[in-house]
């Protein structure tokens, strides 16, 4: 479990913990339809909370260090599995997937929301980010 005292989210109102980890997602006021992530400032949007489990819909494996910006992680890489993650009744969400060796991942299998450590600033806080596993 992240000590919550040191650890802090790679950006706000993107994920919450409790009562167990969930997205935050925004469903259009007048058509329902479900985004993510939910921009605070438009209006036309009302905060939800997301699924927390689904479907992994498609994957791959980033084997090399993103650029940086918008890449938030740590100077030293290494690969990754990153996926898209169809959550029941709202929306496709990109995210990483942990948990599970590479060769063990499968189109369709069921997946949890979880959340990780992404990096240690030089502070010492932790920086977390969401992350989704096997269920």
């Amino acid at each position: 479990m992240l000590d919550r005292m040191r650890s802090q989210p790679i950006a706000p109102q993107v994920f919450e913990t409790e009562p167990v980890p969930h997205l935050i997602g925004g469903r259009h006021r007048q058509t329902g339809r479900i985004v993510f992530p939910l921009d605070a400032n438009d209006e036309q949007f009302q905060a939800c909370a997301l699924p927390s489990a689904g479907t992994l819909w498609s994957y791959t494996i980033q084997r090399f260090r993103p650029k940086s910006p918008p890449y938030a992680g740590p100077e030293s890489f290494e690969p990754f599995a990153v996926g898209y993650v169809e959550l029941p009744d709202a929306v496709i969400v990109e995210g990483r997937l942990t948990g599970v060796a590479f060769d063990q991942l499968r189109i369709g299998m069921p997946m949890r929301l979880t959340v990780i450590a992404l990096r240690t600033d030089p502070d010492g806080s932790s920086v977390t980010t969401y992350a989704f596993r096997p269920a």
